[in-house]
C-alpha cells in the first residue's frame, strides 16, 4: 500500500492555510517562526506521509507557539455543525424515506453533509450556502454502477464499517446508515470516528451528540483520515472483519487509496490536489469503488 503523499500544490496549501491561521493569533515574528517549524517538519517527515499524517505535529506547533489546542480551535464550529443538523435532522429524514430509493438518496444526503468542512474549506463553509444546496441534494449524480456494486455487497455481506469525516456531517451520515439498515437490516452496522481532536472532524462526543444509533469506535489517533498502520487494535480488527467499508471525506481517500480493502469513497472534492486526480471541479459529488476485481 503506498497512500497519497503531499505534493506541491499540498506542501504550499498546507503551509499558507497553517500560516494564515498563525497570523491571526500573534503577531509576525512567532508566525515566522511557526512556519519555520513546519517547514522543518515536512524534511523530516516519512516518505510518502499524507497530509492527514500532518495534522496531529501541526496541532502541537499550534500548542506550542500559541497555547491553543485542537479542541480549542474548533469547538465553535463543531457546536454549530451538529446543531444545523440536528435542527434540521427530522426533515432529512422524511426527504430520504420518501424518495423512491432511500438508501441512493441517504447517499446523496450524505455526501452533500461532507460540505460541513471548516479545515479543508476554511473561510468557504456557510450554513446559508448548505441551506441552498440541501434543496438539489437529490438532484446529485453520482456513478449509478459503483452504487448498485455497493448494493449487492451490502445484501451479500454481514458487516459495514462506516469511516465517518465531520462533525455535523456524521448527523446526515446517521440517516444513511438508518436508510442502509432499514433496507438491509441483516447488516452489522458500526461506525468509526477519530481517536481525538483532528480538526473539525467527528469523535465519540460528536456520534452521541447527533445520537447515532450503532455501535460507534474509533481509529485510535488524531489524525484526520485512516493511516492504517497506525490504527487502534479496535479500527484494525473492524477493518479487517468489514465485508464493506463506507469511506467519507478526502483525507480517508488519501490515506487509503490503494489499500486493498473493499472500500466505498464517497466525497466532495475540495481542492486541486483532487481536481487534477479526477479531472472534476471543486464540489463534484464523487462515488469510488477501491476494488476492480468483481
Amino acid at each position: 500500500m503506498k497512500p497519497m503523499g503531499m505534493d506541491t500544490y499540498c506542501y504550499l496549501c498546507y503551509l499558507n492555510r497553517n500560516v494564515e491561521i498563525a497570523r491571526t493569533l500573534g503577531d509576525e515574528a512567532t508566525a515566522t517562526a511557526f512556519a519555520k517549524k513546519l517547514m522543518a517538519l515536512y524534511l523530516s517527515a516519512p516518505e510518502n506521509a499524507t497530509s492527514p499524517w500532518f495534522g496531529p505535529h501541526v496541532s502541537d506547533l499550534f500548542y506550542e507557539f500559541y497555547g491553543i489546542t485542537e479542541e480549542e480551535r474548533f469547538r465553535q464550529e463543531k457546536a454549530a455543525s451538529n446543531a444545523f443538523v440536528l435542527q434540521r435532522l427530522d426533515a432529512i429524514r422524511e426527504a430520504i424515506t420518501q424518495a423512491e430509493d432511500p438508501v441512493y438518496a441517504g447517499l446523496q444526503w450524505a455526501i452533500l453533509g461532507n460540505y460541513i468542512d471548516f479545515s479543508a474549506l476554511r473561510g468557504e463553509v456557510s450554513f446559508q450556502t448548505l441551506d441552498t444546496m440541501m434543496l438539489k441534494a437529490t438532484q446529485m449524480q453520482l456513478d449509478r454502477d459503483t452504487y448498485r456494486q455497493l448494493c449487492h455487497e451490502l445484501e451479500s455481506g454481514r458487516r459495514l464499517l462506516y469511516l465517518c469525516d465531520n462533525a455535523g456531517e456524521i448527523g446526515i451520515d446517521r440517516l444513511f446508515a438508518e436508510a442502509i439498515h432499514k433496507k438491509y437490516p441483516h447488516l452489522q452496522i458500526t461506525f468509526c470516528v477519530r481517536g481525538g481532536a483532528a480538526l473539525n472532524d467527528a469523535t465519540r462526543e460528536d456520534a452521541a451528540a447527533v445520537g447515532i444509533p450503532f455501535p460507534v469506535i474509533d481509529n485510535g489517533t488524531r489524525i484526520a483520515g485512516t493511516q492504517i498502520e497506525l490504527l487502534g487494535e479496535e479500527a484494525k480488527q473492524a477493518l479487517d472483519a468489514a465485508d464493506v467499508i463506507l469511506s467519507k471525506g478526502q483525507a480517508n481517500v488519501e490515506t487509503m487509496l490503494g489499500c486493498g480493502y473493499n472500500v466505498y469513497y464517497a466525497f466532495l472534492i475540495k481542492c486541486r490536489r483532487f481536481i487534477d486526480l479526477f479531472g472534476k471541479e471543486k464540489l463534484t459529488p464523487m462515488l469510488l469503488r477501491e476494488r476492480s476485481d468483481q
